[in-house]
């Protein structure tokens, strides 16, 4: 015996409503209708779409867009252009000796970022070097309308590089509720 509830709730009323539709489509004309009544539906709801480059879309924060550098970080340790799976990071650096820090101390050397630019007719946005690299030096920008009319401008120097790190959104608060990690 059936309780009170068999009715209301369970597989049986979603059975029900399937077998339901297919009496619908199996009569002459049944799928028209349905199809008519989709359509009629569809036809009072309002439309999604925007009118861009009319009116920009809304990006949700933080969003990748195009891959920007804080060469002030860049220490030219090549790990990005490394595990780049495009290689279409170009690393160019010297290197420049400092003065010890102490009176009889050894002198050091340091390498100095020449050139740093990213071919984006090739890159894939995948964001390995984004993560990969241990400086912070690489941030997603939120920016995404760089096309070009000539594919070797797609070649970001590193002065254009920093100009989209500007348009970087500060990361969001730390939460104190939220998980330790």
């Amino acid at each position: 015996m059936a309780g009170p509830r068999a009715d209301r709730v369970g597989p049986a009323r979603a059975h029900r409503s399937r077998r339901e539709r297919e009496l619908v489509t199996d009569l002459p004309g049944g799928g028209l209708a349905r199809g008519l009544l989709i359509t009629l539906r569809t036809l009072s709801r309002r439309t999604g779409t925007q009118q861009y480059p009319d009116v920009q879309p809304a990006l949700p924060p933080r969003s990748r867009g195009v891959i920007g550098l804080l060469e002030e970080n860049c220490t030219v340790c090549m790990l990005c252009a490394r595990e780049c799976p495009d290689w279409c990071i170009y690393i160019d650096s010297h290197k420049e000796t400092q003065a010890p820090a102490v009176e009889g101390g050894r002198e050091r050397q340091r390498n100095v970022l020449d050139r740093f630019a990213i071919d984006f007719s090739l890159c894939m946005y995948c964001g390995i070097c984004v993560d990969v690299c241990p400086f912070d030096a690489l941030f997603w920008a939120p920016e995404f309308e760089y096309s070009e009319y000539d594919i070797r401008d797609m070649v970001h120097e590193k002065d254009r590089l920093a100009a989209w790190t500007r348009t970087v959104p500060p990361p969001p608060a730390h939460d104190p509720n939220g998980a330790a990690g």
